[in-house]
């Protein structure tokens, strides 16, 4: 201690701290400031979710479609832009519609980006090969493919194919009257070959008939073998469960040669460029898929839409909408997990029970949800709300055409 003269007749006394000391509470207060700081560090620093979908290739719109979404809902603030106090950060990467490439994609985002969790793909295709090699949570808006969940880590926010299969083949017996049918079947497809035979087993167990399943292949523009083949045919529907470039140029040529049946699809004709593409031909054209804007019932569905229409003077398609429903699932996940290990994200995925842009998705703990069918047409150049079969339905539908463990 040191004493200070104050004037006259006083002193200040000043304490002293030995050296010693004096730098170990330096030293610790600098450890303090380390660690305050490097944890304010990890709060801000961004939780990677990967965005695997297809830019090019077959798929090319879907991908594109997705991307759109969620670029607007982040834009808006629609969705969530952080989670468990910290950024939430998109990585894209271009899956070409190629298994190979989304294999490669799911590789680098994990090992590179280091993504906790991945949006994609959109086709059953590379979703396939992509699920085999994924170690984190990876969900897909549409790969409706049955295979496409078992994998572990592996979900859907779609319906799956088996039952479109069987809604498709319930439509055109009971609803569009047809006893036969012809299927047009992309081959090079695992989703257009899934589908295909799903609705062909669906209807026969109606009592319809399949009076032929001729092939076709992606990258095909001249369909006369297999439209002359039905002309001669004559069955009372067409069913082409492909995507919908071929369907377009094969809905054209169908015209041309006077075919005037019904032509009734699946959920890969939901893309404009269906009516890009076909122009007048594609009119009436009847399919299932996932969405339309009439059934925006949730609070979020109904403000997606509204901004959609405002940004881009259209209606939202239902891949766009199914890829948002994917990155509100992902983020619910990780908050309820309050981690973002991908093992406690999955375990979350599991038990999802959600409000998103299509509508309450419960997850099953396979990864797949229980959804409602649309049904939509080709009316005036636009696409027109047809029909919807709810999912309860839809479920006995399944087990009436597949039996109980359908």
């Amino acid at each position: 201690m040191t004493q200070i003269p104050r004037g006259e007749g006083s002193v200040v006394k000043v304490f002293s701290l030995p050296r010693k000391e004096v730098a170990v509470r330096r030293l610790l207060v600098g450890v303090a400031a380390l660690a305050l700081l490097a944890g304010l560090a990890v709060a801000q620093e961004p939780i990677k979710i990967g965005v695997l979908v297809e830019f090019t290739g077959g798929c090319a719109a879907y991908g594109q479609y997705a991307k759109r979404a969620l670029e607007l809902v982040r834009e808006t603030g629609i969705v969530p832009l952080e989670v468990l106090g910290r950024p939430v950060e998109l990585v894209y990467y271009d899956a070409r519609t190629e298994p190979t490439e989304a294999v490669t994609g799911v590789k680098r985002l994990i090992e590179v980006e280091g993504v906790v969790a991945i949006i994609g793909t959109m086709c059953s295709g590379p979703y396939l090969a992509a699920g085999k090699v994924t170690t984190v949570p990876m969900i897909s808006p549409t790969s409706t493919n049955p295979l496409t969940t078992n994998p572990d880590y592996c979900f859907r926010a779609c319906f799956l194919d088996d039952a479109q299969g069987a809604i498709g083949a319930y439509f055109a017996r009971e609803k569009l009257g047809a006893e036969t049918v012809a299927l047009v079947v992309d081959v090079a497809q695992p989703y257009c070959v899934g589908l295909g035979n799903y609705f062909k087993q669906a209807f026969e167990a109606l009592g319809g008939k399949v009076l032929a399943t001729l092939a076709i292949r992606t990258g095909d523009v001249d369909f006369t073998a297999q439209l002359t083949e039905i002309k001669r045919l004559n069955p009372d529907l067409i069913y082409v469960p492909n995507y919908y470039t071929e369907v377009a140029l094969l809905a054209k040529q169908a015209r041309d040669l006077g075919l005037t049946q019904q032509i009734l699809g699946g959920d890969g004709l939901h893309a404009a460029e269906l009516i890009k593409i076909g122009g007048d031909a594609v009119e009436g054209i009847i399919f299932t898929t996932f969405w339309h804007e009439t059934a925006a019932i949730t609070e979020v569905g109904k403000k997606y839409v509204q901004a959609f229409k405002e940004k881009f003077g259209e209606s939202p398609d239902s891949f766009g909408a199914l890829a948002v429903d994917c990155y509100l699932l992902i983020l619910d996940a990780i908050e309820r997990a309050g981690s973002t290990d991908p093992e406690a994200i999955k375990e979350a995925l599991k038990t999802a029970d959600l409000e998103v842009v299509t509508g309450r998705t419960i997850m099953t703990p396979k990864g797949d949800p229980a959804k409602d069918f649309v049904i939509l047409t080709v009316k005036d150049g636009a696409f027109a709300f047809y029909d919807v079969v709810p999912a309860t339905k839809a479920q006995e539908i399944v087990k009436r055409v597949y039996g109980e463990g359908g």
